[in-house]
């Protein structure tokens, strides 16, 4: 905020980016604070009109500091003084659609274009940007204490739920967790719980022939949802009922297994029936205002528990919160992701951000089944550069970034066998193209191969120098269009987020 009134005092403009817009109501709500209509606001989650209205304020002039989501970093200022991107690590700055881009290297292309310095701030630096500040690329400013003087960092414990398992303990909080949310309960303060899973139940299964109802336009199983009273995909939205038989066998015996948002918020009432409970996930969310809505009443402390999936870890500022429980720490960290320990650690570690903001001193409870993992026991000590020292180790010995540049290269049709064909005649050329040095895997199915009905098929390019390549993927890119009429899409991602 200093740094941007600065900029304004030189007659200068800034830009602000935030990760998510949850958080965009409350950073205005500081900027309007302090500098009044200066402040314009860009984001999807605008209507059209909305959005229109802040651009031609922009294009005016009448604003000199923009404040949003990845797409404010397009923002028509001129003279920009000063380009700060906010939780910086966060993959949500990736478009994953086309146009795809991600917003941090558009700040620092336009840095460079108006000859202005960009701050990229994070307590947890994804590891590309704090290896290019090791080679002096980025400048690095280390701050040591947190925002308010007065508040120290929380004291974080790590359970096992094997133990508690070995207990007899099947509830998804352990016995400790448990304890201090009846303490903070006593005492009138908050408390955030998170678990990044939503819905009731991972899916359904019948106990007779072990079926497990599918979506029917996805390679993946339903989710139920007790709110709705329905079964629905999170990939292509698809609902149907919550089947009374088994639609294989006929059986009554339906299961639901896995745990998700919903259905501890019904196993947290049953434990504390007086505790005024808040849930927030996509479900909760999905309607306009639903952000603001949620974390207005929390700040108000009109709720004592906060539960919810990641949203919740970033930009929550309550001097009220003195317990963090995070209720599996090991939902992000077993995903088939290079970036998995690095997603887990940084989760944990701005998830425990939460905790203690104030005078008030804070707890972080973090369950998990794998303690001794160095991204778990290594967020409990709340050590950045050892994480990053030992990531970088593994990154290195398996050839990823920031060792490795890579491209995903995806084709996917209705039909599978025309997704096969198209890709392997892409890593016949690129096979042909490109040197010895690089490193191709696949072609393979997607994680998950079928998504809306389009059967999904990739290839990972993996380089550190391929002059070649440029050349090759705008051919690969031409080529498509001559079979997108057929219904075969060709996608080229260049430094992928998302690898599932």
């Amino acid at each position: 905020m200093q740094t941007i009134a600065a900029v304004m005092a030189k007659q200068k403009t800034a830009i602000m980016l935030v990760p998510e817009i949850a958080l965009t109501p409350q950073m205005v709500e500081r900027f309007k604070g302090r500098l009044g209509d200066a402040v314009a606001v860009l984001h999807s989650g605008l209507s059209q009109g909305e959005r229109y209205d802040e651009w031609r304020k922009i294009e005016r002039g009448e604003a000199q500091v923009v404040v949003g989501a990845r797409s404010a970093i397009f923002a028509p200022l001129e003279n920009i003084g000063v380009i700060i991107v906010d939780e910086e690590h966060e993959t949500s700055y990736k478009q994953e659609e086309a146009p795809r881009y991600h917003a941090r290297d558009l700040a620092i292309w336009r840095g460079e274009y108006h000859h202005c310095p960009v701050v990229l701030g994070s307590a947890t630096p994804s590891l590309e940007s704090r290896a290019r500040a090791q080679k002096n690329i980025y400048q690095l400013l280390l701050l040591r204490k947190r925002a308010d003087p007065a508040a120290n960092l929380p004291s974080i414990k790590v359970v096992d739920l094997k133990e508690e398992y070995e207990r007899k303990n099947t509830s998804n909080f352990s016995e400790d967790l448990q304890a201090k949310i009846a303490d903070r309960l006593e005492k009138k303060e908050q408390s955030v719980l998170m678990l990044n899973r939503r819905g009731y139940s991972s899916f359904v299964m019948c106990r007779d022939c072990g079926y497990v109802l599918p979506c029917p336009n996805c390679d993946i199983s339903l989710t139920l949802h007790m709110d709705t009273k329905t079964m629905r995909c999170h990939y292509c939205g698809h609902e149907e009922r919550i089947p009374q038989h088994c639609p294989e066998c006929g059986s009554n015996k339906i299961r639901y297994y896995g745990t998700g948002t919903q259905k501890v918020q019904e196993e947290l009432q049953a434990l504390f029936p007086e505790a005024r409970i808040l849930r927030m996930d996509v479900d909760t969310t999905r309607h306009k205002g639903a952000h603001e809505r949620i974390l207005q009443k929390f700040g108000a402390q009109e709720a004592d528990i906060l539960l919810g999936t990641q949203m919740i870890a970033k930009g929550l500022d309550y001097p009220n919160i003195t317990l963090v429980g995070v209720l599996n720490a090991d939902t992000a960290l077993n995903l088939p992701d290079f970036r998995a320990n690095e997603r887990t650690f940084q989760l944990l570690t701005q998830v425990s951000g939460r905790a203690g903001r104030a005078e008030k001193q804070g707890e972080v409870v973090i369950q998990t089944f794998n303690p001794e993992h160095h991204a778990i026991a290594l967020a409990q000590q709340q050590d950045y550069e050892s994480f990053y020292e030992q990531e970088m180790f593994l990154r290195h010995q398996s050839g990823y970034s920031p060792y490795y540049f890579t491209v995903k290269i995806t084709c996917s049709h209705q039909e599978e066998q025309l997704a096969a064909k198209q890709i392997f005649n892409i890593a016949q050329l690129i096979n042909t193209e490109l040197s010895t040095k690089s490193i191709v895997l696949g072609p393979t199915p997607s994680a998950i191969a079928r998504v809306k009905n389009r059967y999904q098929y990739q290839i990972i390019i993996k380089y550190k120098k391929e002059p070649a390549l440029s050349k090759l993927l705008k051919q690969i890119l031409n080529d498509s269009q001559k079979v997108q009429q057929k219904g075969l899409y060709v996608a080229i991602d260049n430094e992928p987020m998302n690898f599932i």
